[in-house]
């Protein structure tokens, strides 16, 4: 046996239907898609998952794993290591000084004052939240954390 002589096995190679070749070819006039309908026309039918106008199972699903709580608030972390690098004594730490100082990018933004580091000058804190060995920390260097924190 050689390559030139494999041939498909019988009744398994069937040639292409040609519709709309006239009435003699068994598909001709409508090419074998009926009457009138939606389904008759060209480009016609429903899209692939389609179910009838009710939403879609792709479009039920997440497009993402996991939940986003839309409540969530976003803090931007300031640790008092870096509130005594860049501050003198006495000074204000607030949204502005924190901006002036190009530790944030914008005054606004919320701020939090976390305890990594240690700190030895009295600072007046005015920030949005303090964690509490920050507080510990900044009071106990003789600054103040002002509310509303």
């Amino acid at each position: 046996m050689e390559l030139k002589d494999l041939k498909p096995a019988e009744g398994s190679r069937k040639p292409r239907k040609r519709v709309g070749r006239g009435p003699a070819s068994g598909t001709g006039k409508t090419s074998g898609r009926g009457m009138n309908g939606q389904k008759s026309r060209a480009g016609g039918g429903k899209g692939a998952g389609f179910e009838g106008g009710q939403t879609p199972l792709a479009r039920r699903l997440p497009k993402l794993p996991g939940f986003k709580n839309i409540n969530h608030v976003e803090y931007l972390p300031v640790n008092v290591k870096r509130l005594e690098e860049t501050f003198e004594a006495g000074d204000v730490v607030n949204g502005e000084s924190l901006k002036a100082k190009g530790i944030i990018k914008h005054a606004d933004a919320l701020v939090k004052v976390l305890g990594d580091g240690e700190i030895t000058k009295a600072l007046t804190v005015q920030v949005d939240k303090v964690s509490a060995s920050a507080k510990a920390k900044i009071e106990a260097a003789g600054g103040k954390v002002e509310e509303p924190c």
